[in-house]
């Protein structure tokens, strides 16, 4: 019933509206600041590798994480101190005008789990719950934005291109 209202009500849109530019807001702040200040991943990188996240028994928890950062993350920081604050902005930008909106939530929250298996809470967890109910509410989150006429356009091409060859009509 909750998920249906989320994904369908236009009282559901307009909370989701103001849901959606908050965390735009976030999103496209934090990147652009990077972006415009220099942003170096690599002391935060190698901090989380060399202090990584431990459960009570002192083990470390995320151990294929910090495998990853300091195999593949460390030795390519340039790659990242690109691909992090664009993709924050680019989360917030489709944010805010509600274009492509489950896109930019889905790598806005795969940005924030990634900032919690480093050991990052910060405002994570609350991105992370407004960020679960945009993505589970779907088109109805850019409902009031840019996704009401980029969407049905979307569908419109991927229908086309899915039909057989002798269905296809083709105007001059």
């Amino acid at each position: 019933m909750f998920n249906r209202f989320l994904r369908e009500n236009k009282v559901a849109a307009a909370i989701l509206t103001v849901l959606r530019l908050y965390l735009g807001y976030e999103w496209i702040t934090a990147g652009f600041h990077k972006l415009s200040g220099g942003f170096d991943a690599t002391g935060y990188l190698k901090m989380v590798v060399a202090n990584p996240v431990k459960g009570p028994d002192g083990s470390i928890v995320y151990g294929t994480y910090v495998d990853f950062l300091k195999h593949f993350a460390l030795p390519n920081a340039h790659l990242f101190n690109t691909i992090i604050p664009l993709g924050e902005f680019l989360v917030g930008l489709g944010l805010i005008l509600g274009c492509l909106t489950t896109a930019a939530m889905f790598f806005g929250l795969l940005m924030n789990f990634s900032y919690l298996f480093a050991g990052t809470v910060s405002t994570n967890p609350l991105d992370i719950l407004l960020g679960v109910i945009i993505l589970a509410a779907g088109f109805n989150a850019g409902r009031i934005g840019l996704d009401r006429w980029v969407i049905p356009f979307i569908r419109k091409i991927a229908a086309k291109e899915n039909k057989p060859a002798n269905q296809i009509k083709y105007s001059a």
